[in-house]
């Protein structure tokens, strides 16, 4: 089961570090990133392999949204197959 990951705010040290220390913590394995800067915003979407998850999807989903709080930033995630139906035409 894939999981989609949206990262959106201004840049900072230690974005990446933060967000990829919860999805280890939960047994989360990253499978591809892309990431970008412009203008001092950070922009990163992530592609989730969450089979293996050692958490709940909810509680996985609030530690991702909490962290991003803490770090003024934006931090989404949505099962692969609800993003694939969201943005299909």
């Amino acid at each position: 089961m894939k999981a989609v990951i949206t990262v959106t705010g201004i840049d900072k040290i230690g974005i990446i570090a933060n967000v990829s220390s919860i999805l280890a913590d939960s047994s989360v394995n990253i499978e591809d990133i892309s990431q970008t800067t412009t203008q001092g915003y950070f922009m990163m979407y992530m592609l989730v392999d969450i089979s293996d998850m050692s958490v709940s999807f909810g509680e996985l989903s609030q530690k991702l949204s909490d962290r991003g709080g803490r770090m003024g930033l934006e931090i989404r995630i949505q099962k692969d197959e609800i993003f694939k139906a969201m943005h299909s035409v």
